[in-house]
């Protein structure tokens, strides 16, 4: 199994850089950031930074969306950064949330977001596309690579997810979804008449080592509050008795509102419906020896990478515990 993190690109960037640099010292062979360009800085500008800094680290969004950038930029910055630092990009992409809402903007459909994974993906690869009925095709590109990993949680997305794209991101360490949403994005790659093994299959959750379970609840709650964001918008489009499992649905019904201002941040006071059971599924805390357990289980569901996101208040000693006590478990 690979591992991750993912932070935010709250300022100092040279902090983001400092703790990225300190992430593949510890083992950590991918480097991630939230992309709301509102909310915080802009990643593919510290991305050049964190690329610089490391040797090997592999850099990326979880997640960018189609409606944030024009697709022939966001191609040619992921070609830059490979053609200067050797192909150590990946594109982790989705409907768009706080990115999308935060301008008053809607998600973008599934049907833009195969569109955009296609043309993002050629053109970075220095193939010919079709934009606006103009040819296109970026002339300085040799070599160069570029994954797509969609994240999603329904049916169409996941069904999307293996026909399409070269990752599923699963924002969610429940092992029952993760068994479901796996099993969704293989039986349409093989549908679709593609490899089912060919899709790296990322589980992206909170991680907090330590002893005292009420104070690491209390600061992952927040990851309840924006997974439900997206649940909320399943119910809305299944109902609560839909194909979406009712591990995942079932916790929102308190659930009131967001403010999108504390989005991924502990303390976050939109996430109070959010009860200790879904804390305690839906992220890795307790001793190394849980999260390896939890991991370990994760492995035989067929997840290639586990990103942990480090939005807490005891960041840097996870980090180190991951990288003493629960990576070298997994990747003997």
């Amino acid at each position: 199994m690979d591992f991750g993190i993912v932070l935010q690109t709250d300022p100092p960037a040279a902090e983001v850089v400092r703790m990225m640099k300190a992430a593949e010292d510890a083992g950590f062979r991918y480097g991630w950031t939230f992309d709301s360009c509102v909310l915080w800085q802009e990643p593919f500008v510290i991305y050049s930074r964190i690329l610089e800094a490391t040797s090997a680290l592999v850099v990326g969004p979880m997640v960018t969306s189609p409606g944030t950038r024009d697709w022939s930029v966001m191609a040619s910055t992921f070609a830059t950064l490979n053609d200067m630092f050797g192909n150590r990009t990946v594109c982790g992409i989705g409907r768009g949330d706080s990115a999308h809402r935060v301008v008053g903007r809607p998600p973008s459909t599934l049907a833009t977001v195969r569109e955009c994974m296609r043309v993002v993906k050629d053109l970075a690869e220095g193939r010919e596309v079709t934009m606006n009925d103009t040819p296109v095709r970026i002339p300085w590109i040799r070599g160069g690579r570029l994954e797509m990993w969609m994240a999603g949680y329904g049916p169409k997305a996941l069904q999307t997810v293996g026909e399409h794209a070269d990752g599923f991101i699963l924002q969610c360490a429940d092992p029952a979804i993760a068994r479901w949403t796996i099993g969704a994005v293989r039986d349409a790659a093989r549908a679709a008449g593609r490899d089912p093994g060919g899709i790296t299959i990322c589980v992206a959750a909170p991680a907090y080592v330590g002893e005292d379970l009420a104070h690491q609840r209390e600061q992952l709650r927040w990851f309840g509050g924006m997974v439900g964001n997206h649940v909320a918008d399943l119910v809305a489009r299944y109902g609560s008795s839909g194909p979406v499992p009712h591990e995942l649905t079932d916790y929102i019904r308190e659930r009131e509102g967001y403010d999108y201002s504390h989005h991924g941040r502990a303390g976050n006071p939109s996430t109070a419906f959010v009860p200790d059971e879904i804390v305690d599924r839906f992220c890795l805390l307790g001793p190394a020896s849980a999260h390896v357990a939890r991991l370990e289980e994760l492995a035989e569901l067929g997840v290639d990478q586990f990103a942990l996101y480090l939005m807490h208040d005891e960041r840097e000693d996870t980090m180190a515990a991951y990288g003493a006590q629960v990576i070298p478990k997994l990747t003997a």
